[in-house]
């Protein structure tokens, strides 16, 4: 984003770079760590948390750093130590990493919604930002944490660079432009509700990332949380249970004519995606304006007489854009994707992936037994369907067929998960029974 580049600059020439706290050790975070440390002036990586501390000390050493340079360490106050004296802290203490002076913003680079619950609470108990690149624990419990942050006086967001953090720029471009937008899409290339790890091994194994991340993106989970987040930061919500998705292999302009303009008006706009469009894997927002002179000049300009007119971003570039949102957060208080407040719009719920039998056990996103589609929040809640984020380590107590929406009727649910508490919290305060 052009004005941060300068704040950085800034920062750089007067010897007070950002620091960023690191949560996660991952394909991910390696990205980060590396762009951080060799190309971005005016930001340093202060520490890294990671359950084991090798996984953090090979991501630093992948970034150029030496091993004189790392420390690890085992508290808030280890932490500045190292950071005083010019290192970098890898920890595997999380209030270490929260806690610390020398960190300014936290980055949580996993996928895990109960870590991510964890790590959200000791980020705002200690007086930090929070950048997420954990959309998985924003589409659960989003709106209960973002109001935690917003009483302490602190940024929650999502990131640039992933589609939410993308869309939701495009969306507040073309309010800027004063059209109103109607549709905010995903472009994907691949959508099939079975794939699993096993199918997705070889892929995950030529990129250096983990099956079940790679099996959430191609069996639609990942794209049904991303939209979630943009619907409940944008206040639109969905035609059906898991969108419209359609297959489309023309450009994105071409969408203006598919939609109904009534219908959308009377959703308040819609997410949703398509399979296959150019360019892909970009973004796309579809607009209205009300005034006949603006629109005879969207016209000139190229755009159609609507009265859908198309703006879109033919890229996401994920870690490499994260530090502009640890700029916008931490130099001007702004959060690049957050949920809007009050109740949700639209969650995110579990369905069998196969024909499930009692006494199952559910394992993780992108796994072997669900996946995640959208749905509208007030029909999640009215029929009590599973979050997809909460739905790992469940017991089946009944047969659940192929395609069928798991309910919490269908399961029981393992004890002691602070993300269990925190949904029951975002719930009671939204009317929603338990």
């Amino acid at each position: 984003m052009i004005l941060t580049d300068t704040l950085l600059a800034a920062r750089a020439a007067e010897g007070n770079p950002l620091r960023v706290g690191v949560a996660g050790a991952g394909f991910m975070a390696a990205g980060l760590v590396n762009h951080i440390v060799n190309t971005v002036p005016g930001m340093e990586v202060a520490a890294i948390y990671a359950r084991r501390p090798e996984q953090a000390r090979e991501v630093l050493a992948g970034a150029g750093l030496t091993e004189d340079q790392v420390k690890e360490a085992g508290s808030a106050a280890a932490v500045d130590r190292v950071v005083t004296a010019g290192g970098t802290a890898v920890t595997d203490d999380l209030h270490a990493l929260t806690a610390a002076d020398g960190v300014d913003v936290v980055v949580d680079c996993t996928g895990a919604v109960e870590f991510g619950a964890h790590l959200a609470l000791s980020a705002v108990d200690d007086g930090k930002h929070l950048v997420l690149m954990n959309a998985e624990v924003d589409a659960t419990i989003g709106p209960v944490l973002s109001a935690r942050f917003e009483r302490a006086g602190l940024v929650y967001t999502g990131c640039d660079g992933d589609q939410p953090g993308v869309q939701m720029n495009l969306v507040r471009f073309v309010r800027g432009l004063g059209l109103r937008p109607l549709v905010a899409g995903n472009v994907k290339g691949l959508q099939d509700p079975y794939r699993t790890p096993t199918t997705q091994e070889g892929f995950a194994r030529k990129w250096g990332q983990d099956p079940h991340m790679v099996t959430s993106f191609a069996d639609g989970t990942k794209v049904s949380v991303e939209q979630a987040l943009v619907a409940n930061a944008a206040g639109f919500s969905v035609h059906r249970r898991g969108m419209l998705q359609r297959e489309h292999r023309g450009h994105v302009d071409e969408l203006t004519t598919m939609y109904d303009v009534e219908e959308l008006r009377s959703l308040g706009g819609a997410v949703d995606y398509v399979v296959g469009s150019q360019p892909g894997p970009g973004v796309y927002v579809l607009a209205e304006h009300d005034d006949p002179r603006q629109r005879h000049y969207l016209n000139l300009y190229k755009l159609g007489e609507g009265p859908l007119y198309s703006f879109y971003t033919p890229y996401h570039l994920c870690h490499f854009e994260v530090p502009t949102t640890v700029a916008r957060a931490a130099l001007l208080g702004d959060a690049t994707i957050r949920p809007l407040p009050g109740a949700p719009r639209v969650d995110v719920v579990t369905v069998a992936k196969r024909d499930l039998k009692a006494g199952e056990t559910l394992d993780a996103l992108g796994g072997y037994t669900y996946y995640g589609e959208c749905e509208r929040a007030e029909v999640g809640a009215r029929d009590r369907l599973l979050p997809v984020g909460l739905a790992q380590d469940c017991v089946l107590t009944r047969d659940v067929p192929q395609d069928a929406v798991i309910t919490y009727a269908d399961v029981t649910v393992p004890t002691g998960r602070l993300s269990d508490e925190l949904r029951a919290e975002q719930d009671a305060l939204h009317g929603v029974s338990p």
